[in-house]
């Protein structure tokens, strides 16, 4: 099978890592503002709408079965058309969505809209993964890659979608009035919009991933370990990341202090990018992912133990700077262990996961959160899980790419 072409061809180093930046808005657009700047708007929806804690997280589980139902789609479209276009269609669609959030208050259109975007961002994201993909593949003038580094600022791209909804949500909000709410969600729309028409002048049309029709069928049970890693790590994190802003609230940290956290964690997974690249450029097996979901456990226990503001950042600062490079790491272990003809069927295996893992974390942590213990103990299952996401991960071994992959012929 022949490796399909590269987004980036003819460029040299600084063109490949232009266009990573550029794709990875959408990043930006599917996630951090899609997905992410929820947490920040909980709080003003969950006291404006009479929420339970439940409705709360049902909101995002929801928005995870939507991403599911498009990571199911996805590789299909990707095996036909452009990867490029099926990105900024999903990214059109996400800032559709969103400001769409703005001009109904009633919970079944929210649960439908959610679970549109869903659909939506699950296109973006995994479109944007295989440009990454490609562009990684890119020879530098010495024959190697900027493989880490530039799956690292695809990932990472999530971490400014995570500072825009800081910067863009709050004082929105904050101003109170009915359902002010609406206002922040039309904004994060167009922040959205804006962000794929960088996406669409920064990067280039390749083919599909395909060659004689088809890509190449992946043998799942090759990473089966990885994948139950990464499921687990799907269920784990999105509850930190669904409720850490409520918790914060109920410990007391203000307005300022809560932009202040998410800034920073936003700005963390940014710096991420340069962070782990060496690490996912070295490692064929599951140790990164084995590593890093075990900082991560550490991170989601941090503002449970204790509530003084160092402990709270120094949480902000580890788990945006590990969260995104797990999703970084499945591509790099992909690129590794498949052909390029299989690298599409890969990306899916894992985003169908993923996706999977959040359907039932938004919802199992809001739903312990409404018993004793509150939000603290839903904290510690999302600790918990991430943990024995890390060691199911650590037995994954790196595969001969003709075991990763199913003969077309």
């Amino acid at each position: 099978m022949s490796e399909p072409p590269s987004t980036g061809a003819g460029r040299g180093s600084r063109g490949v890592l232009v266009a990573a930046g550029a794709a990875a808005l959408a990043a930006a657009v599917s996630l951090g503002l899609a997905r992410f700047s929820y947490a920040l708007l909980l709080p003003p929806m969950r006291a404006d709408l009479g929420w339970t804690y439940f409705i709360a997280g049902a909101m995002n589980t929801v928005n995870a079965a939507g991403y599911l139902l498009g990571a199911l789609l996805v590789p299909r479209l990707l095996a036909r058309l452009d990867a490029r276009r099926v990105l900024l269609a999903g990214s059109a669609g996400t800032a559709l969505l969103l400001a769409l959030h703005g001009l109904v208050i009633d919970d079944a259109a929210l649960f439908v809209l959610r679970l549109l975007s869903g659909i939506a961002s699950s296109a973006a994201f995994v479109g944007g993964g295989l440009v990454a993909a490609r562009l990684a593949a890119e020879p530098r003038a010495d024959g190697s890659t900027h493989a880490g580094l530039v799956l690292g600022i695809y990932y990472g791209g999530t971490g400014v979608g995570i500072v825009v909804s800081a910067l863009v949500v709050p004082p929105l909000v904050t101003g109170g009035g009915e359902h002010a709410w609406q206002w922040a969600w039309i904004a994060l729309g167009a922040s959205a919009a804006f962000a794929t028409a960088l996406t669409a002048a920064g990067t280039r049309p390749s083919p599909p991933a395909r060659s004689g029709g088809t890509s190449t069928p992946v043998r799942a049970t090759a990473f089966a370990w990885a994948l139950a890693g990464y499921g687990c790590f799907g269920l784990g994190y999105i509850g930190y990341m669904t409720f850490v802003v409520t918790l914060l609230r109920e410990e007391g940290f203000g307005g300022a202090g809560i932009v202040g956290f998410y800034v920073l964690l936003g700005a963390a997974v940014v710096a991420s990018s340069w962070v782990w690249a060496g690490l996912l450029q070295r490692r064929r097996d599951g140790l990164s992912l084995a590593l890093l979901n075990a900082l991560l456990a550490v991170a989601t226990a941090l503002p449970v133990a204790s509530a003084h503001p160092l402990a709270v950042g120094a949480s902000g600062v580890l788990f945006g700077g590990v969260f995104l490079s797990v999703v970084a790491a499945t591509t790099a272990f992909v690129r590794h262990n498949l052909p390029p003809s299989g690298w599409a069927a890969g990306i899916g295996a894992f985003t169908l996961v993923f996706a999977a893992g959040q359907i039932a974390g938004p919802a199992l942590v809001g739903w312990i959160a409404d018993g004793p213990g509150g939000l603290v103990r839903g904290f510690v299952v999302s600790a918990g899980l991430l943990a024995l996401a890390a060691l199911l991960a650590s037995r994954q071994r790196p595969l001969d790419a003709r075991r990763g992959a199913d003969s077309a012929g």
